[in-house]
């Protein structure tokens, strides 16, 4: 690879990973030396500098970062500063239902629930902070225990999970007769 390549390359890897990476590292990714590889960081490193971008690399210690310049964070503080809302789908919304009343449940007790697996929903509600893990259950495999969070009761005005709504009885033995009904067998809550 030429030297242009090997800074492509450089940029990738740093990019990608979007911390600061050990020389070392670099030097394996690419296929070179340390030596070598710092020559290409230091040619980047200047690349970036000269042509008028919005990143620039910077060396900690024996690592090396690629960050923003400076004269754009007002533009990274404006898109920073928009509320993120999290769109949470009927699948996810079924899902933290039964952690919230079941809590702390495992991902089997959800996934016999639901019938379905549940990796996906559960990743996207702790991404949007909405469930944690609170630890494994005492039980071979020790799978992890999931639980609602802070940000949880805030968002949907709960001031604490002892105070979830109550289920509407009538709408419960309705969701029964249904489960009954799609699984053909006695379903008890």
């Amino acid at each position: 690879m030429d030297d242009e390549k090997l800074q492509a390359a450089v940029e990738a890897v740093l990019f990608a990973m979007g911390e600061a990476v050990e020389l070392k590292k670099i030097a394996a990714a690419i296929g070179k030396s340390q030596e070598e590889t710092k020559k290409i960081l230091e040619l980047y490193k200047s690349r970036c500098e000269q042509e008028d971008r919005g990143i620039r690399l910077i060396e900690l210690e024996d690592s090396y970062q690629l960050c923003t310049k400076k004269e754009y964070y007002s533009c990274l503080t404006a898109v920073l500063s928009q509320p993120k809302k999290a769109v949470l789908t009927d699948v996810m919304m079924e899902t933290l239902s039964i952690i919230a009343y079941r809590q702390p449940v495992t991902k089997a007790e959800i996934e016999k629930i639901r019938g379905v697996k549940c990796d996906h929903a559960v990743n996207k509600l702790i991404e949007y902070g909405l469930v944690q893990e609170l630890g494994r259950l005492d039980a071979p495999g020790r799978p992890l225990l999931f639980g609602t969070t802070e940000e949880f009761l805030r968002d949907f005005g709960i001031d604490s999970r002892e105070n979830l709504p109550e289920i509407n009885p009538v709408l419960l033995e309705d969701f029964k007769e249904e489960a009954r009904e799609e699984a053909g067998v006695k379903v008890e809550v």
